[in-house]
């Protein structure tokens, strides 16, 4: 049974930027998409990207992304500034993602951890095979889900790894404000250096 703890619209501080984060915390597909855009970018920035996009088409809506017309949507997701450094090929990945999440989900992400009453590791390999979600952005996102939203499937904890221990600040999931934002860059930063050794 997927347990929810907190309210389902606790406000998130992912983007740094009210705007922003409200639209990711009442949002699920506005954050799964500023979790796909968060590669090669500064984290803030690609979590910024659902309201870049919310701006540019009056609204943030799961059907109309999914429906949109490749071009213009690739469009809208370069024109500066852009929802990502790799503008176009990633708006073409979040209009992918909106197709699959329409498709096998009804439309709705909440679906991923709800339907048939999935545990931490079945609700894992649903996110793992969403288009653009390796195994670490899927275990990023299970643990945020998890440490943040309430969102509590059986084993969790077990199924995200190491992203989530309790108290650790290894990614987005542990970013509650500027000062945990930082920490989670001194890990990122560690990490980098200790892998060049």
């Amino acid at each position: 049974m997927t347990r929810q703890r907190q309210d389902p619209a606790h406000q998130l501080c992912l983007a740094q930027e009210p705007e922003a984060d409200r639209l990711l915390s009442e949002d699920r597909f506005a954050l799964l998409t500023g979790m796909l855009l968060d590669q090669q970018f500064p984290m803030e920035h690609a979590f910024r990207g659902p309201q870049k996009l919310a701006d540019r088409m009056n609204g943030f809506d799961i059907r109309r992304i999914a429906e949109a017309d490749p071009e213009e949507f690739e469009e809208l997701g370069a024109t500066p500034p852009a929802i990502h450094r790799y503008g176009r090929s990633m708006a073409r990945r979040v209009q992918e993602l909106a197709r699959y999440v329409v498709e096998n989900y009804d439309g709705k992400v909440e679906n991923l951890w709800t339907e048939g009453d999935p545990d931490g590791k079945e609700v894992l390999k649903r996110l793992k095979a969403l288009p653009g979600f390796g195994d670490q952005k899927a275990r990023i996102f299970l643990s945020l889900l998890g440490k943040q939203l309430g969102v509590e499937p059986k084993g969790w904890r077990e199924a995200a790894g190491a992203y989530g221990e309790q108290g650790s600040h290894r990614s987005v999931a542990d970013v509650r404000d500027a000062e945990s934002l930082s920490q989670v860059r001194e890990f990122k930063k560690k990490m980098k250096a200790e892998a060049k050794k």
